[in-house]
């Protein structure tokens, strides 16, 4: 009987702290290599900050003059980077934009009555290309 409650102690004493170490269920890195949650934008600083790291090295003075917005013009770097993630930003929702429209034309062209209305919120569903556009351009960025 004392043998069975020193192993029994034994194995909670190990099993205890292991418990609690563990991350809580879904928090915590995941055990496969990369979290790809975010990482396309942080590649997209990544590359925005080697692409003004390098315009940098070419023209310092200039690169300030370019970017700088305080007094001394010391903000030029983070000004930099920031301006080309958003012009990634933009270009991204553009393509997606224009990809929606194109595969809403499509759809339109194939069944216009079915077309209008599957999208169309309004009275007579004309606002239908508009909502097909949004909600696939949405789903695009968005994932």
């Amino acid at each position: 009987m004392t043998r069975t409650l020193i192993v029994l102690a034994a194995f909670l004493t190990l099993s205890v702290p292991a418990a609690l170490a563990a991350p809580p269920e879904g928090k915590g890195k995941p055990e496969s290599p990369g979290n790809s949650a975010a990482a396309p934008g942080q590649q997209a600083d990544k590359n925005a900050a080697k692409a003004c790291k390098a315009e940098r090295a070419l023209n310092p003075e200039g690169f300030k003059t370019t970017y700088g917005t305080n007094a001394n013009k010391s903000n030029a770097f983070g000004k930099c980077v920031s301006g080309k993630v958003k012009k990634a930003e933009q270009a991204e929702t553009q393509e997606a934009r224009e990809n929606a429209a194109k595969k809403c034309k499509a759809e339109r062209a194939s069944n216009p009555e079915a077309f209008k209305t599957t999208y169309g919120t309004n009275a007579n569903k004309a606002n239908a290309f508009g909502k097909c556009v949004s909600k696939l351009s949405k789903k695009a960025t968005t994932g």
